[in-house]
């Protein structure tokens, strides 16, 4: 029979997306990219971790101000959360506000169980907190998370002196909380296995930062009985490298600009008033005392 008597056949099956074999066709991945004119260097995934004070799942997002936003990793009924207590995600930025939709973000800190509310909370949110205050107790009950001051009996690990837990810092002019320890603070970069970078922003081979008492708000009238804050002054350093310390990098990751965060930078902006459980009035033992007039 001659081919081009009729037209050749062809088969509408549709095709499975399975390989003979019964196996899935693997694809390559998609790599993912942070553009150049990207207010955040964060993916534009939400990054997900627990909560250090109850242990819930929470997410993390980068405010208008740079500053991390923790979110409650669901979204919540428009009607069911009041309007000051209201976010929404766009492009990847948290903004503290409804964008008009049915459904918004609520601050994991107003369903924090292990957080005292400012106010009472609809029907709706104190339902979800007791069930979040649930999820605690079973995680407790299972080893899988220990709450803050509870991981070991007082005494069995003694820290330094006046070792700040979280350390006031001054950096490019503005004066910062950080969350853990200095020789603690961990680079934020993605790597190329896709997990966040093991290595510190303190480095060996990088100049370090000053210790120094400092006046608490210069320039203005004491509002707290303490009138001197020790600080780690990094604000004698080069620009490039009070940089580095700002975007929360390795001296590795400082010089591969395109690589994307991972987690959000951990800086908050120091409010005596808010903060004011972590004002330090002396200096580590280790550090020579020294003194700088703001």
């Amino acid at each position: 029979m001659s081919a081009g008597i009729f037209p050749a056949m062809r088969s509408t099956h549709a095709r499975s997306g399975r390989l003979r074999d019964s196996s899935s066709p693997r694809h390559g991945h998609r790599a993912l990219c942070v553009a150049t004119d990207s207010p955040s260097q964060l993916l534009r995934t939400a990054q997900s971790g627990p909560c250090a004070d109850c242990g819930n799942q929470v997410h993390w997002f980068q405010g208008v101000e740079h500053q991390p936003i923790c979110l409650h990793p669901q979204e919540l009924p428009t009607a069911a959360v009041p309007e000051v207590h209201r976010w929404h995600i766009g492009a990847g930025i948290a903004y503290p506000a409804g964008d008009g939709s049915p459904w918004c973000r609520i601050a994991h800190r107003t369903l924090c169980p292990a957080r005292d509310t400012p106010e009472p909370l609809t029907q709706h949110l104190a339902r979800l907190r007791q069930q979040l205050a649930l999820q605690t107790r079973r995680f407790c009950d299972a080893s899988t998370f220990t709450p803050p001051g509870q991981d070991a009996p007082a005494g069995s690990r003694p820290l330094p002196p006046c070792r700040p837990a979280r350390p006031v810092v001054d950096l490019l002019g503005s004066r910062y909380l950080a969350a853990q320890p200095i020789a603690e603070i961990r680079c934020v970069a993605r790597t190329r296995r896709r997990t966040r970078c093991l290595n510190r922003v303190l480095a060996l081979r990088k100049p370090h930062g000053a210790w120094r008492l400092t006046t608490l708000l210069p320039g203005r009238p004491p509002v707290l009985p303490a009138t001197e804050i020790a600080v780690y002054d990094l604000e004698h350093l080069a620009h490039p490298e009070q940089q580095r310390w700002r975007a929360q990098r390795c001296p590795t990751h400082a010089l591969i600009p395109k690589a994307a965060d991972m987690v959000p930078e951990d800086w908050e902006i120091f409010d005596p008033l808010l903060h004011r459980q972590y004002i330090a009035t002396r200096l580590p033992a280790s550090q020579a005392r020294h003194r700088r007039r703001g």
